[in-house]
């Protein structure tokens, strides 16, 4: 199925070569100008990644991002912005985000982030139908009373389901199904953000500080340990 794009960017002069470029490259595009629009149209659903500006005329693009994730959208997320300080970056990728693009930007750098999120946000869990029976299914990754679904792309504690993020899947997925094995930031960085990457390192500590969060607050009998100069291993609390 062709992946589906959402720009959400009010600027003419930004949004129509950027839906030529991407058009051209066989991939569907929609196009809202409102971060209240946005978020609306990502409600409904079908959209693998969401290209979204900073500066929109009705609320900030930060506040866009963090409405898309509590809302439950699951999928990519890549910012595009004229601010270039590396705090709004880290915010950024803090309520969400996946990626980060500074205008003006090339389009060919654009294009291969956009090849790299959608590799990995493809077959995320909000595709996956829920159990007629509303339990949670068999899952072949078990960690006491966490359960990760790998083929489902979904995570529970005892019987509660965890809403997380693509990327955020991916890192719990890897370190479950090596409980106790230190997995080293550059492994994690290959198998999550691929070759493809351009960002920075940091961008593993701001997710794996919201998976933290995550486990924490659904009372995971999990903990990640960060080894310092090394890695991450997930172990039993």
């Amino acid at each position: 199925m062709t992946p589906k794009i959402l720009v959400v960017e009010d600027d003419d002069g930004i949004a129509v070569p950027l839906i030529r470029t991407l058009e051209r490259e066989s991939y569907q595009v929609e196009r809202v100008g409102t971060g209240g629009d946005g978020i609306a149209r990502a409600a409904e659903g079908g959209i693998d990644l969401v290209l979204l500006d900073l500066g929109l005329p009705d609320m900030d693009g930060l506040d866009v991002c963090r409405q898309l994730r509590s809302d439950g959208y699951d999928a990519g997320i890549m910012i595009l912005t004229a601010r270039g300080g590396e705090l709004d970056r880290v915010v950024g990728l803090d309520v969400g985000a996946d990626d980060y693009l500074g205008k003006p930007f090339a389009l060919a750098e654009l294009l291969a982030r956009t090849r790299a999120l959608l590799r990995r946000t493809a077959r995320n869990g909000s595709d996956a139908p829920a159990p007629a029976n509303g339990t949670a299914p068999e899952a072949p990754a078990s960690t006491g009373g966490l359960r990760v679904d790998v083929q489902a792309r979904r995570v529970w504690v005892e019987d509660a389901e965890v809403a997380l993020t693509s990327k955020e899947f991916d890192l719990l997925a890897i370190l479950a199904a090596e409980r106790g094995t230190v997995l080293t930031r550059e492994r994690l960085m290959d198998e999550v953000w691929d070759e493809n990457w351009f960002g920075s390192t940091k961008t593993l500590d701001v997710t794996m500080g919201r998976l933290r969060q995550k486990l924490d607050d659904s009372k995971a009998p999990v903990e990640i340990v960060t080894v310092r100069g090394v890695g991450f291993r997930l172990e039993s609390s």
